[in-house]
């Protein structure tokens, strides 16, 4: 386990920060593995992708293991990041609230600035519309 700092990449790589409920759920499986198909496409572009949860550093190398991922999946267990980037949001079912994550992606340049912000995002084709955005943002 190692701690990963944003501002370790500043000045030298684009990042896609990538926000997901839970390993092993099957839109969080598709987002992950789509995110690590593309994974050498965004590395042809200075761009390095980072996904998070609120699941334990034990749980995502079993996600990673068990799907051959590729993308480096970090552990937020107490949603401290999440919160800070308004991930975090009450949802109510069956009349009781509690905070869920929202899938949401932000893209970050080689300044340390968030170009783009996706939230409630699906996770068919998203890794795509990421590229898109990271290409855009490179012209």
């Amino acid at each position: 386990m190692q701690t990963v700092s944003l501002s370790s990449f500043k000045g030298r790589k684009n990042i896609v920060l990538y926000f997901y409920p839970r390993d092993g759920t099957p839109g969080c499986t598709l987002e992950a593995i789509e995110f690590s198909d593309h994974e050498s496409v965004f590395a042809e572009h200075d761009c390095v992708v980072l996904g998070v949860s609120p699941d334990e550093c034990m749980v995502h190398a079993e996600f990673r293991d068990k799907h051959g991922l590729t993308v480096n999946l970090l552990s937020d267990v107490d949603t401290e990041v999440c919160r800070k980037y308004g991930v975090m949001q009450e949802k109510e079912t069956e009349g009781v609230k509690r905070m869920c994550l929202v899938r949401s992606t932000f893209l970050i340049d080689k300044k340390g600035m968030i170009r783009h912000a996706h939230y409630g995002v699906s996770p068919r084709g998203h890794a795509a519309e990421v590229f898109d955005a990271l290409r855009k943002l490179k012209s």
